[in-house]
């Protein structure tokens, strides 16, 4: 399998690690998770749903996986919430990464090894600071916190093509979140560790909303980008095999996690894989509350079926920019219709290598998902279609009900009877139970029935 690498520009080989003695050792994987602040947004479900399937598909083809995803529970945005609630910082952490998981579970996504919580790798933050405070890296600002000195590691840019000076003429790209300090020595440079806020006018509210650490840096809290890389090291070391987000994290945020954990260590690269997926807009347009065209995850499992999102994203590579519109929606689930119906009407089922060759070919091909869809298209192998579904979590041939398969044969009876209100009426009982059948020369076809609909807004 070959996978674009963000870093190097290029296709390359993704290898299985040697084995550790008999055991084989897997292929490390860390995808940025939430910062557990509000409800996901569909663009995160794009970015999750899509590692989800990319590491079911690789387990399939026999690749051993340990995928690691992080849980930013202490962040700006949380502390900015807990004022306005007028609650704690904890206390809006926990709901909104109760709310992630819940939607984990409804979209299906499942892969996850392992979640970590940032608050739950503070020792391990606090130590990757001071590694870099001796190595000449860090420095203090008082009152504030320490940053990073971008000036003192020659390869900041390399993964966003970015030079010292173009980071520093984007100040509101080379800052983010708790980094905009005017003192610091370079307009790029990022906090490592943010001191609490020591104010006497300071409110009880505003207290309890910001979470603060006592340590020998200062009573503080970790920078964001920190949290990662003091976590992955913790689980993979200095150096791992991906490192999977989505597009819009590339700069700053994988950019200064590259910075910091290279510095720190001296090794590199950090990675030996960078994967990015695409972004995602609402009708041409990016999402935007003020435009009413921004779409929760709640709006989208209203509009379709957590298997007809997971076939919108397997219908456009995922590198690639995906319009969440109208028409792709109709194409997804038409695309899974045809699938459905395809299974259960084909009668010439037989093993055709030749398609199953091309489909894998396409998957190894950078995860090329829209040409391996159009290989299952042609492809008279039920088993082939699937299994090559199944790889990447979409149940192409859900399980009937026994007790919905009762009524359908008892609605061919009334059909060949001509008792066509009794036939009528057994359809109603089948729809309510969230399916539908459709009349065919092969016979009747039972399908899952349609999710209600909502109205996409196009922006004014």
């Amino acid at each position: 399998m070959r996978i674009f690498d963000t870093l190097s520009g290029e296709r390359k080989e993704l290898k299985q690690p040697k084995k550790f003695g008999i055991f084989p050792k897997p292929l490390n994987l860390f995808v940025c998770g939430p910062t557990v602040y509000d409800h996901p947004h569909i663009g995160n479900a794009r970015t999750f749903v899509f590692f989800d399937m990319f590491v079911k598909y690789l387990r399939s083809q026999g690749f051993k996986i340990f995928y690691l995803q992080n849980i930013t529970n202490v962040d700006d945005k949380i502390i900015q919430r807990a004022i306005d609630e007028k609650t704690t910082w904890d206390t809006i952490a926990k709901r909104y990464e109760a709310s992630f998981m819940d939607y984990n579970r409804r979209l299906g996504i499942t892969s996850v090894d392992t979640f970590a919580r940032s608050t739950e790798f503070i020792p391990q933050v606090i130590a990757q600071v001071k590694t870099l405070i001796k190595k000449g890296h860090a420095y203090m600002i008082d009152g504030d916190g320490w940053y990073f000195d971008l000036k003192t590691f020659p390869g900041y840019g390399k993964l966003s093509r970015r030079t010292m000076e173009q980071a520093e003429t984007s100040a509101e790209q080379g800052t983010s979140r708790v980094d905009n300090s005017n003192q610091k020595r370079n307009a790029g440079d990022f906090c490592l560790w943010k001191f609490t806020k020591v104010a006497s006018n300071e409110s009880q509210v505003a207290s309890n909303a910001e979470p603060s650490w006592e340590t020998d840096l200062g009573a503080g809290r970790p920078g964001w980008h920190i949290e990662d890389t003091a976590t992955t090291e913790h689980f993979f070391g200095p150096q791992y095999d991906i490192h999977g987000g989505a597009l819009d994290l590339k700069f700053p945020h994988h950019e200064a996690e590259l910075t910091q954990q290279e510095a720190a260590s001296g090794k590199s690269p950090f990675v030996n894989f960078w994967m990015h997926a695409g972004f995602l807009t609402v009708s041409g347009a990016k999402m935007s509350k003020s435009t009413g065209n921004f779409i929760t995850i709640d709006d989208l499992l209203k509009k379709m079926s957590a298997d007809e999102f997971r076939m919108m994203l397997f219908m456009h590579h995922y590198r690639q920019p995906l319009d969440f519109s109208e028409q792709t929606i109709k194409m997804a689930k038409d695309a899974l219709h045809y699938f459905r119906v395809r299974i259960q009407s084909v009668k010439n089922n037989a093993k055709d290598e030749s398609i199953e060759k091309e489909f894998q070919e396409a998957m190894d091909d950078d995860f090329n998902t829209p040409l391996a869809i159009a290989t299952l298209r042609k492809s008279n192998d039920i088993g082939l279609i699937i299994k090559g579904f199944e790889s990447i979590g979409i149940n192409i041939n859900p399980k009937i009900p026994a007790n919905v398969l009762q009524l359908v044969q008892k609605r061919e009876l009334s059909r060949a009877s001509k008792q066509f209100a009794q036939s009528d009426a057994l359809r109603m009982q089948i729809e309510q139970l969230g399916y539908v059948v459709e009349d065919t020369p092969a016979g009747p076809l039972v399908l899952l029935a349609e999710n209600p609909k909502f109205e996409i807004r196009n922006p004014k």
